[in-house]
């Protein structure tokens, strides 16, 4: 999930668009984008494509969406429309849903029961997964606590425009950015879940996207937020290991292999001393480059079969 490209709710004119796009990921949205006179239609339409895209076909949901993660960000679970809009949108297909602003692990128990509930009302089998938003300074302070606060909770996202504004930190500082980046990414590991960047709101500075996607990987996030389609090659690129990582991971693993094979618990590859965590770091990129190949031929498939 190099890149999640933020759709409208409200627009549906942009929903083809997006699908047809190289995003990895889409987060269809329901909260901030959309004014509160236009929710209800929002999930409406949001529905509706879940419900019949393509329209008419008998295609498993992984192939109608053309093997994207399919993400709704709702609104809080304090505002008046969090339940009609998991009525809505707890559809086949959909892999997470995105929960804005939790304040404590309570607030995350009770987002799970929800979809629980939601998932039996609209016959939804496979378990949906929850993607926390950590905007505020006692969010992040508790990450760890919300992220395991249940076990649908797969990811922490960062967002900070709402966890800088409100304390008149500029968005832009490196050194904030920085630090609120580190204390996520340990609270994710902590965890076992994964972190995810934040949304990168000048559309023109493809260089400062870029910069801020290269803090985010070296800090071990695993994508970057687009809110333009200009921005998803652009993460893309910064989220795919190079061919020198990819060639190096392979003969770290090659190595291990060879090494648990002799009974050595580390050993040297291109001039570095080997162990356990970097052969799991190894491994890790090895399979990244597999899935973004599989996923990458899916995605083709699916374009070339369009009408």
């Amino acid at each position: 999930m190099k890149s999640k490209l933020f759709v409208p709710g409200s627009r549906p004119e942009l929903f083809a668009k997006a699908l047809a796009s190289q995003a990895d990921a889409l987060s269809f949205d329901l909260e901030d984008s959309v004014s509160e006179a236009r929710k209800p239609e929002a999930r409406a339409h949001l529905r509706d494509l879940l419900l019949g895209f393509p329209s008419g076909s008998n295609a498993s949901s992984s192939d109608r969406f053309g093997g994207k993660t399919m993400i709704v960000r709702v609104n809080a679970i304090d505002s008046p429309h969090f339940e009609a809009d998991l009525a809505a949108v707890v559809q086949a297909g959909v892999n997470l849903i995105n929960l804005p602003k939790p304040r404590h692990a309570d607030d995350v128990r009770a987002a799970a029961s929800a979809l629980d509930a939601a998932e039996r009302a609209n016959g939804v089998t496979e378990p949906i997964g929850l993607l926390l938003n950590i905007e505020s300074p006692g969010a992040l302070r508790r990450a760890f606590e919300l992220a395991g606060a249940h076990p649908r909770v797969k990811g922490l996202q960062l967002g900070l425009g709402d966890l800088f504004e409100p304390l008149g930190i500029a968005r832009r500082e490196t050194a904030a950015i920085q630090q609120a980046m580190f204390a996520l990414s340990m609270a994710a590991g902590e965890a076992g879940v994964f972190a995810y960047d934040a949304a990168f709101a000048d559309i023109r500075d493809q260089a400062g996207f870029q910069a801020e996607a290269r803090l985010a990987r070296s800090l071990g996030f695993i994508g970057k937020s687009c809110i333009h389609p200009s921005q998803v090659a652009l993460a893309n690129e910064v989220f795919q290991p190079t061919p020198d990582e990819i060639a190096h991971a392979q003969r770290v693993v090659e190595a291990a292999a060879e090494a648990d094979a002799a009974g050595r618990g580390a050993y040297v590859v291109d001039g570095k001393m080997i162990d356990g965590p970097f052969v799991a770091r190894a491994r890790a990129i090895v399979a990244q480059v597999a899935l973004n190949t599989a996923s990458g031929a899916a995605s083709t498939q699916h374009r070339g079969s369009r009408p």
